[in-house]
């Protein structure tokens, strides 16, 4: 649809008389200054339908731009910073500079200290280790378990002793091996140490 055209002269502001698409012919018909015809009138919008239209059309964190040039993005904060706000900004980043640096050397320090600590230990345990291999290889016997569970190996052998010799006494068993009888004839040196294992200790 055409805009409607105003006219003004002398004897004031008009609009021209137009012909119809039919043929027929519209008069001139007269208007104030400053007119503005109906379909250049800017249509009327509540604040609601505003707000919906000035709203971005991305979704929220979404920039239209994902990498602006460097300079863009420094420049806001550097043209809006005073003086002695760039002087605690500077000040700022060598603190956070400084304390990286001391982090990392702590940590390097720890972990210096853990292998040699891990060293010890292995060496210690190895020395442990020696000694007690030596100390059975003299008497022996193997390395001496926790008294408790030492107890409790000594209390099982003469429960299989107290067995062997009931089947040996009532005839159920009439030829014990060799093994059999050696076993037997430890039963008192297993009972001593099963007493002092129990007067030393209470297991």
């Amino acid at each position: 649809m055409a805009s409607v055209q105003t006219v003004t002269d002398e004897t004031g502001t008009y609009i021209p008389a137009s012909q119809r698409p039919d043929g027929t012919w519209r008069k001139a018909r007269r208007v104030k200054e400053g007119y503005v015809p109906q379909e250049e009138v800017p249509v009327f919008e509540s604040k609601g339908k505003k707000w919906v239209n000035s709203r971005p059309t991305l979704p929220p964190g979404l920039n239209s731009d994902p990498d602006p040039p460097s300079e863009l993005k420094l420049a806001p904060e550097t043209k809006n910073l005073s003086k002695s706000a760039k002087k605690k900004e500077k000040r700022k980043q060598k603190k956070q500079e400084k304390a990286a640096d001391e982090g990392h050397a702590s940590q390097e320090q720890t972990e210096e200290v853990s292998r040699k600590l891990a060293g010890v230990s292995l060496s210690s345990a190895g020395v442990g280790d020696t000694d007690a291999a030596a100390a059975a290889q003299r008497t022996g016997r193997a390395p001496s378990a926790p008294p408790d569970k030492r107890a409790k190996t000594l209390r099982k052998k003469i429960r299989q002793m107290e067995e062997i010799q009931a089947k040996i006494d009532s005839g159920e068993l009439e030829s014990p091996s060799k093994d059999q009888l050696e076993k037997l004839s430890r039963r008192a040196e297993v009972e001593e140490e099963l007493e002092r294992l129990v007067a030393e200790f209470g297991v």
